[in-house]
């Protein structure tokens, strides 16, 4: 999440990047869909089944909203990917409202191959490891974050057959083409956090804030390189003088800051 990175710039977090793919894993193709290609999309999912593969298909709500009446929910898009899109497939529902026994079987079983298509909720954002899986469909896509399209994207690609990322928004904006855009175009969650971060900011350097502009005085708060460079200066001087005594400025304004944060 863009905190998470802005504090790993900031130097009080070490980054670590894994940058190669495992073994035999192919990159996934990723796409943003307008509701002109839904058949098409059906059509991938149906074919793939076919040959063997399995499906996710993802909403945002567990049920229908009386407040957010333009997004779809799970409960009630499965029964109709049931009835009307795939009555000749075998498709099972999983939220976050079902017992955690009844959570557990559905996985299982959906593991075990006895369904083709997974229609959920956010629930499955991480934690689950379908090899077989090649599909996913992700409704309202621009009402999900960043770094959670790229943990559902992580659903599939999990083996050997190449796996498709499908988008549905009904939003045309310019700003949801561009932050969608930033997944279709890229593979890396580094490269996604950072756009992520460019996008909302970094949020509080100290506090539960995790967007917006920040609490810091950053004029170039997007620029990687500046914030490198002024981490290595802010070694170098600590290793000059730990104390701060020979940057009496800088000792002021610190002590300044440390008491405005201060719990007591």
């Amino acid at each position: 999440i863009p905190r998470t990175l802005a504090l790993a710039f900031f130097g009080n977090l070490n980054l670590s990047v894994l940058n190669e793919m495992p073994k035999n894993r192919k990159t996934i193709i990723t796409e943003m869909i307008g509701a002109r290609a839904r058949k098409e999309v059906y059509e991938k999912v149906r074919s793939e089944i076919k040959n063997g593969r399995q499906a996710f298909i993802i909403f945002p709500l567990v049920e229908e909203s009386k407040v957010l009446t333009e997004l779809k929910a799970a409960t009630e898009e499965h029964k109709k990917l049931s009835e009307e899109i795939f009555p000749d497939l075998r498709l099972a529902l999983l939220h976050g409202k079902m017992k955690s026994d009844e959570k557990e079987k559905v996985m299982q079983d959906f593991k075990d191959k006895k369904y083709d298509i997974l229609v959920a909720t956010s629930v499955v954002e991480v934690g689950i490891d379908i090899p077989n899986a090649s599909v996913i469909i992700i409704e309202d896509a621009d009402r999900f974050g960043l770094s959670q399209l790229h943990q559902f994207r992580g659903r599939v690609g999990r083996g050997e057959h190449q796996s498709y990322c499908f988008l549905f928004t009904a939003n045309s904006s310019a700003k949801t083409k561009d932050r969608l855009g930033a997944l279709v175009n890229n593979s890396s969650g580094f490269d996604i956090a950072q756009k992520d971060f460019e996008l909302r900011g970094p949020g509080e350097f100290l506090g539960t804030r995790q967007s917006g502009l920040p609490d810091v005085a950053m004029e170039h708060i997007t620029n990687v390189k500046l914030i490198e460079i002024a981490h290595d200066y802010a070694e170098q001087i600590l290793e000059n003088s730990p104390t701060l005594s020979e940057y009496p400025l800088i000792q002021k304004e610190l002590t300044k800051f440390q008491k405005s944060i201060h719990l007591e």
